[in-house]
């Protein structure tokens, strides 16, 4: 398999998982990367974060985390506010109605991924961590 092919390969089949997340997902009004975002928010220290230290776990840009969140603030999932050290920078965190339906959402991830693993026995799912692991840039 030559370079480019494995590339393509690994670009697709991440593709078609985000898809596979975001149809199950659209039951409940969001998509995959909303449900990262509130899910890093949700698991944070005190439950809030920067638009840059979001952007940094979701592996977005600032400005696409951006793009991401003003229509999730519109509609009532996420909150901003003025960060207390730095007045130029804004937290975020999850609304209640955003709590809500992140905890409804989590069991359809759940299922999603169990429906995903289920394809591999746990040898090979543990091979694919550890080399996933290797790859990680």
């Amino acid at each position: 398999m030559s370079n480019l092919n494995f590339l393509f390969m690994h670009v697709h089949l991440g593709s078609l998982i985000s898809k596979k997340f975001d149809l199950r997902l659209s039951t409940h009004g969001i998509n995959f990367t909303e449900f990262m975002l509130m899910y890093q928010l949700n698991t944070a220290q005190n439950q809030t974060l920067s638009r840059i230290a979001l952007a940094e776990k979701v592996a977005l840009s600032a400005s696409g985390v951006t793009r991401v969140l003003q229509p999730m603030e519109k509609i009532g999932l996420t909150e901003r506010t003025s960060n207390p050290r730095d007045a130029r920078q804004s937290l975020v965190s999850l609304s209640k109605t955003g709590q809500s339906i992140l905890q409804d959402a989590l069991i359809t991830v759940e299922e999603t991924a169990d429906d995903i693993q289920s394809l591999l026995n746990p040898e090979e799912i543990a091979t694919l961590l550890q080399l996933l692991q290797k790859l990680k840039l």
